[in-house]
């Protein structure tokens, strides 16, 4: 597969989450966040992996709580609506507005996840490439 542009991807994506049917949404730990899974594909050029994209919807001061996600997985994430607060690892905690986009490595430590708005809504779509054996995405601190 050639070169594909992070907006056609984003795109094309973003497109799949109007087409697909929302009863994959679910209440995710925090606060005011919602997770609805629109599309899963095993890659047939990598063998082993898939690709799973969620949309991840937070209201007004809706949170996620610290997490890892799979120890395979390698997350790219880009805000569609509003203003996401982000920190990965030990590194800064950085509010990515609409448009902006952050990826996550294997194995990082996700500590924020977060609307960085009292007031507004914020949605974020997250692309996973990981193990095709892995089930769930997100595991809470302590857990």
């Amino acid at each position: 597969m050639g070169r594909i542009s992070a907006a056609i991807l984003t795109a094309a994506l973003f497109l799949s989450c109007t087409l697909q049917s929302s009863a994959f949404g679910h209440d995710v730990p925090g606060k005011n966040s919602k997770v609805t899974v629109v599309f899963e594909q095993d890659l047939s050029n990598a063998p082993g992996k898939k690709m799973k994209v969620v949309l991840v919807e937070y209201g007004p001061g809706g949170y996620s709580p610290g997490h890892t996600h799979p120890a395979s997985a390698f997350i790219y994430a880009r805000v569609l609506e509003g203003a996401v607060k982000s920190q990965i690892d030990e590194g800064p905690t950085t509010t990515f507005h609409a448009g902006e986009a952050f990826i996550e490595l294997p194995g990082s430590r996700h500590g924020v996840s977060a609307n960085a708005s009292e007031t507004e809504d914020a949605k974020l779509l997250a692309v996973f490439v990981l193990n095709s054996d892995e089930q769930g995405l997100l595991t809470p601190f302590g857990e």
